[in-house]
């Protein structure tokens, strides 16, 4: 006979209490439950609270081999670091690691590169490594992940019992030898708190190494439909995805792809190509390039569409966006109609980068105008997917020279687990194009909304819209009824997906007319 043994490790600030009703549920169905509580005070580190779990495996009887048990590491949050350092250690005794609402533990990097919450980052790189982090007030656990669906008395008791988080637990480098790799896994993904099975699957398919594990066959996935909080919001759910992990259940990654990854996939409309027999040329200047409509250089300045990828993309990831057929697609079409398309890379790696991704946007926008063959007071600026957040620098005010803002299939604020919380100082308080809006004025603006979107982030495009409807902005919607995220290479065959990027097309063209 053979009983499944899950320790449940808490997040940070926590402690075994948020799991009562989990251990409960799993109790019921016949499985033991153990909930340690790490080592707390200012001295504590990783290491301690690795050890801590090693205690807690070796003290699963394995004895009698009639009566094994299979032990699965349930990590939350910060909660994962700690799991998989002793999954690591003890990968021989441990049949399975849950990954719940967490990231993905890498080899020599602290557990404070996972944290979602910017400010708390700041917080802690600036201490001195020693001592404690406070724990969050009442209303700061939504910096940490979305606390839909927690009922109040359960956030409230999680803000009463909340404790100091050791900054050695956050600052020690995770050490690994490799040996958890290979054990079976699954990822438990809370959709309120912006994850989801196909987002993972977009982000696996960007080709970032770290997380191809992710695609593996010894990974599997379950969704939750609640907050990062989801044995406080939806315990009996929680409990029943835990013991389908454990059996071995959950869906794989779909990311074979026999003709190529999505996003290098042809663009869906036949459009000018590059050639010396061709209507258009292509200039590269730095990380810049302007694909330029037939005629002589000297003929008067044409408008430019400045098209600005989206994010993030893996640093390593080659070719890099100015190049991908969906962007170049669009540049081209522009240059075939007389006007300058313009590609180009930012350094959005990560969502922390924001930041330094808008002043490359400001300095790429710079050296378009500045451009000979540019018309410096006819300019459109196209923005696609996670750039989305990035429109709120110009929305907010709009130079002159700005004719049109396009956005395609954007992200319009940020998801929950991305920890921009908006604070004063705060990037999430610089990038939120729902209060940038009221600024907007005259300055036209064209969305293109795709029907297959993914929920977390149709929820965004709604909320703009939402509130450029109360101050009255020129907003066009554009739909693509059976479109998805990246429709110009997935959705080729879609006469509605082609008809939609014409119709953008004309709307931005005919607003720098």
């Amino acid at each position: 006979m053979t009983t499944t043994t899950f320790v449940l490790v808490a997040g940070a600030f926590t402690g075994p209490h948020v799991w009562e009703g989990v251990a409960a549920c799993l109790a019921a169905a016949g499985a033991v439950v153990h909930t340690p509580a790490l080592t707390s005070g200012p001295d504590a580190d990783l290491e301690m609270h690795i050890a801590d779990l090693l205690a807690v495996v070796d003290s699963v009887d394995s004895v009698d081999t009639a009566a094994r048990r299979d032990v699965v590491l349930v990590g939350h949050d910060y909660g994962i670091h700690p799991v998989i350092g002793a999954a690591d250690r003890r990968a021989g005794r441990v049949s399975r690691v849950v990954y719940l609402d967490s990231g993905l533990p890498q080899d020599g990097v602290p557990a404070l590169a996972a944290v979602p919450d910017q400010e708390l980052r700041r917080r802690v790189e600036n201490a001195s490594g020693e001592g404690e982090l406070a724990p969050p007030a009442h209303d700061e656990w939504e910096r940490l992940g979305s606390t839909a669906g927690v009922p109040g008395a359960a956030l409230d008791r999680l803000t009463a019992l909340a404790v100091p988080q050791p900054l050695g637990t956050l600052l020690q480098p995770l050490r690994l030898t490799g040996a958890a790799a290979a054990l079976p896994a699954t990822g438990v993904l809370c959709t309120g708190n912006g994850r989801s099975i196909e987002l993972v699957e977009a982000m696996v398919r960007m080709g970032d190494p770290a997380l191809q594990v992710l695609a593996g066959p010894q990974m599997t996935f379950f969704e939750l439909a609640t907050g990062h909080w989801p044995m406080l919001s939806a315990p009996d759910e929680l409990a029943d995805v835990l013991l389908r992990a454990a059996a071995g259940e959950g869906r794989r990654l779909e990311t074979a792809q026999d003709d190529g990854p999505q996003h290098l996939r042809p663009f869906l409309l036949d459009v000018p190509d590059v050639s010396d027999a061709s209507d258009v040329s292509r200039e590269r200047i730095g990380n810049v390039d302007f694909y330029l409509p037939a005629g002589p250089d000297d003929e008067d300045p044409a408008p430019a569409v400045v098209i600005v990828h989206g994010g993030p993309v893996p640093a390593a990831a080659r070719p890099t966006p100015r190049e991908w057929p969906s962007l170049t697609g669009y540049a081209r079409y522009a240059a075939g109609e007389g006007v300058v398309g313009v590609t180009f890379d930012h350094r959005l790696h990560d969502v922390t980068d924001y930041g330094r991704a808008a002043e490359d946007i400001a300095a790429a926008v710079a050296l378009v105008r500045e451009h000979p063959r540019v018309d410096a007071d006819r300019v459109a600026l196209w923005f696609f997917s996670g750039s989305g957040l990035m429109t709120a620098d110009w929305l907010a005010a709009p130079p002159a020279w700005l004719r049109c803002l396009a956005a395609t299939y954007p992200i319009l604020a940020p998801l929950p687990n991305w920890g921009m919380g908006g604070g004063d100082g705060d990037a999430g308080s610089r990038f939120r194009p729902t209060a940038a809006v009221a600024g907007a004025g005259g300055l036209p603006i064209v969305l293109t909304r795709v029907g297959l979107e993914m929920a977390e982030i149709a929820a965004t495009v709604e909320e703009f819209l939402a509130a450029a409807g109360k101050c009255g902005a020129d907003v066009e919607v554009i739909d693509v009824p059976h479109g998805h995220h990246g429709f110009e290479t997935r959705d080729a065959d879609d006469e509605a997906s082609r008809e939609a990027v014409h119709r953008a097309m004309r709307a931005v063209l005919d607003r720098l007319a």
